[in-house]
C-alpha cells in the first residue's frame, strides 16, 4: 500500500493520482475511507429506509459501499467517477448486479436531469478534493470552487425530497460552510469512538428529518 500514496497530499485531488493507483491496484482489489457499510448500514437504512429510489454515488473509486448497499436490497445505483480507470475495473467486478451503472463524469457536472436523483451520497470525495488545503479555515479558491460545483450539482439533481448524504472525517466547524446554502437544512451527527468520523445529511428546509432510531 505504501508504494500507491503520493508524495504530496494534494494529489489525492487529481485525476492523474487515482488514475494511476487504479492502474496498479488488483482488478478486485478495493479501499474504503472512513468505515465500511457494516459500520454505517444503520444509518443508510434510517436516512434511506425505501430501497427503491434512485441513488448516485459521488466519486464512487473502489470503494465496497455500493456493492454492500446493492446487497442489502438498494439496486437502483448509479456510479460516478472521474476516472476511467476505476470505472472499467468496479463495472467489470460487478457485471452481475444487474441494474447498477457504472459512469466516467465529473461531480460538478452531473449527467443527470434536474430533479430526478433521490439520494446523492458521498464518501469523502469532498475530501479529496480539499486536501490542498493547508489552513483548514481558508481552504484555497480552487478547492472551495470544487466543493461549491459538487455542492451545487446535488442541489439542482435532487428531488424536492431528495437528500444529500455526506461521510466524512472533517470536523463540522470546518465542512458545514462549505455545505450551506440557502433554503437547505445541513446538520451531523458523530460516528465511532476515539477517532470520530461525521455524518452529515443535507435536505430543503421543508423537508422532515427521518425519525430518530428506537433505543
Amino acid at each position: 500500500m505504501a508504494h500507491l500514496l503520493p508524495q504530496k497530499n494534494a494529489e489525492y485531488g487529481t485525476q492523474q493520482y487515482w488514475d494511476d493507483r487504479y492502474a496498479q491496484e488488483a482488478d478486485d482489489g478495493s479501499f474504503d475511507w472512513c468505515k465500511t457499510y457494516a459500520d454505517i448500514k444503520h444509518l443508510v437504512n434510517r436516512f434511506v429506509p425505501n430501497k427503491d429510489v434512485r441513488i448516485v454515488m459521488l466519486g464512487c473509486g473502489n470503494s465496497t459501499l455500493s456493492r454492500d448497499m446493492y446487497d442489502d436490497g438498494y439496486r437502483n445505483i448509479a456510479n460516478i467517477d472521474y476516472s476511467p480507470v476505476v470505472i472499467e475495473k468496479m463495472a467489470r467486478v460487478n457485471a452481475d448486479r444487474e441494474g447498477m451503472t457504472w459512469t466516467v463524469g465529473d461531480v460538478r457536472k452531473l449527467p443527470f436531469e434536474d430533479q430526478s436523483i433521490d439520494v446523492c451520497f458521498d464518501k469523502a470525495t469532498l475530501d479529496a478534493m480539499l486536501t490542498s488545503e493547508k489552513d483548514p479555515w481558508n481552504p484555497p479558491p480552487q478547492a472551495v470552487a470544487d466543493v461549491k460545483g459538487e455542492v451545487d450539482e446535488v442541489i439542482r439533481v435532487l428531488k424536492p425530497t431528495g437528500v444529500f448524504l455526506y461521510f466524512t472525517f472533517g470536523q463540522p466547524h470546518f465542512r458545514r460552510p462549505l455545505l450551506q446554502r440557502p433554503g437547505w437544512t445541513v446538520q451531523h451527527l458523530e460516528v465511532g469512538d476515539g477517532f470520530a468520523y461525521y455524518w452529515f445529511w443535507m435536505r430543503r428546509d421543508e423537508q422532515p428529518d427521518p425519525p430518530a432510531p428506537s433505543v
